[in-house]
């Protein structure tokens, strides 16, 4: 258990970050064996966290992502995730999609 007014800390996959939940980007496999973007960082299954898109782009070349989801991972799989990801930090930033 955690003392009162500590968070937990949580590592970018790619950098080594550390940062509390609500500051990483979560990536998740879910019961399927799918990967998805998590926007909540709720959803159930097992997570890696990012820190940022060019971090993603960085574990994606190095397998990072796969070897922490414990899953294989296809072109189409990234290429949602990578998309998601981006979309979500335009968002954050007030960036207005069209």
């Amino acid at each position: 258990m955690t003392e009162p007014g500590k968070t937990k800390q949580r590592s970018c996959i790619a950098c080594g970050k550390k940062a509390s939940k609500g500051d990483l980007l979560r990536v998740v496999r879910t019961s399927d064996g799918s990967a998805a973007f998590d926007a909540t960082s709720r959803a159930a299954g097992r997570g890696a966290y990012v820190c940022s898109a060019a971090c993603l782009a960085d574990a994606r070349k190095s397998h990072k992502l796969e070897r922490a989801l414990r899953t294989k991972l296809d072109q189409q799989a990234y290429d949602r995730i990578e998309a998601d990801v981006v979309s979500a930090l335009r968002r954050s930033q007030g960036i207005v999609e069209e």
